[in-house]
């Protein structure tokens, strides 16, 4: 049997490899320090956690939902997205709850890309777009983002590739992997080149509460309705990763596009998930305050490890990640990440694997515990003495 051939060039998700790599370290004797992969360990609410359970213990909550959810939980969302971001949702048409934005992702590329459709890619960024964009037929155009021009698009520069067969643009910001944040102006610019190309934007959001100050939304933008899609998700806000809850926001029409390829792969989400995410939907500012006091003082700890290895590093970053790069002595960040999972046991991931752009840079994750962090530090000074 041979595979399709969507699936030439989309390798493994190097995660996947990677932990396997890590267990077989472990089960060699090796005592190996994740500091990889952004998987909040902390729990969600108390009352999410109820809200799931009480739920679930009803006879009467174990059947097939709809493809788009209660309308309660679509009211919540809207109410979130008011509250929050001040923008005005109609739950109705404008909000498709999604089992998390991972296949928000794809659904869009599904939904409007044929054989030869292009899109335009960050590089560096998440190695789901380009895998999503290749599955569905489509070509990625990377566009890089530069350090020096603090992680913006440069708007002239795509433009000169030649537009016309261009039907997305993927956009993230807050950015993973570089956690820089887009100001108003930056998401203006977004949706003005959106408009002029007749481009159809997508902007996952998914790191906006996450060590930043001022959430925004792109879609309280002037003149973004029909032309910017927005995916966001409870995963990281929520500490709701497991329980695959997401969203797509946008223009009703486009909502109603997108749900004509979803409704064929899924067969709605878990009731008591649901009932569970509204609750975490009604959570406060002192939820994430909290949150983001946990996340400070494990950055800071994260800032402590870079610099016993000698990297530079911007300390303004938000997200769960902080992204730095290497050393000149390196000639990559695939040698300084071997060379600390290999000598000290200790895994931070290679900035390569989220586009050639990144291929100088490491990020580490913020997802464990402050005890953790001073196990690797001093892990990791063994080795620098």
């Amino acid at each position: 049997m041979i595979v399709s051939k969507r699936l030439d060039g989309i390798g493994e998700y190097y995660f996947s490899q990677k932990l396997r790599e890590i267990e077989q370290l472990r089960q060699s004797g090796k005592k190996i320090i994740n500091l990889g992969i952004g998987s909040p360990d902390l729990p969600p609410h108390a009352d999410v956690r109820k809200a799931l359970q009480e739920c679930s213990e009803l006879e009467t909550s174990h059947a097939y939902q709809g493809y788009k959810g209660i309308t309660a939980l679509r009211q919540a969302m809207a109410n979130w997205y008011r509250n929050w971001y001040n923008v005005a949702l109609d739950p109705e048409t404008d909000i498709l709850p999604l089992l998390g934005s991972k296949e928000g992702i794809m659904h869009i590329c599904m939904t409007y890309l044929d054989k030869g459709d292009e899109v335009l890619v960050p590089n560096p960024g998440y190695p789901t777009y380009r895998a999503a964009v290749s599955l569905a037929g489509g070509k990625c155009v990377e566009y890089k983002l530069k350090e020096k021009n603090g992680y913006r698009p440069d708007f002239d520069r795509i433009a000169k590739k030649g537009l016309s067969k261009v039907k997305l643009m993927l956009v993230n910001y807050p950015h993973m992997p570089t956690g820089q944040v887009a100001d108003k102006v930056l998401l203006e610019e977004i949706v003005a080149f959106a408009r002029k190309h007749h481009i159809l934007v997508v902007n996952d959001n998914p790191y906006s509460f996450i060590l930043n100050d001022h959430p925004q939304s792109i879609l309280s933008v002037e003149g973004a309705s029909g032309y910017v899609l927005e995916l966001n998700s409870l995963s990281k806000s929520h500490n709701m990763a497991g329980w695959r809850v997401g969203m797509l926001c946008g223009a009703g029409g486009r909502i109603a596009e997108v749900l004509r390829f979803k409704s064929n792969m899924d067969s709605g989400m878990f009731l008591p998930v649901q009932m569970a995410a509204i609750k975490a939907l009604e959570l406060g500012k002192d939820w994430h305050d909290g949150l983001n006091e946990v996340y400070k003082s494990r950055r800071e700890k994260v800032f402590e490890l870079l610099t016993k290895i000698g990297c530079r590093f911007d300390r303004n970053q938000s997200g769960m990640f902080v992204w730095a790069a290497v050393p000149e002595s390196y000639k990559d960040g695939y040698v300084l990440s071997d060379e600390l999972l290999y000598k000290a046991g200790v895994f931070i991931t290679p900035g390569g694997i989220f586009g050639s752009a990144g291929e100088r840079y490491i990020r580490v994750s913020l997802c464990s515990a402050v005890s953790v962090f001073d196990n690797a530090i001093e892990k990791i000074s063994q080795i620098k003495k």
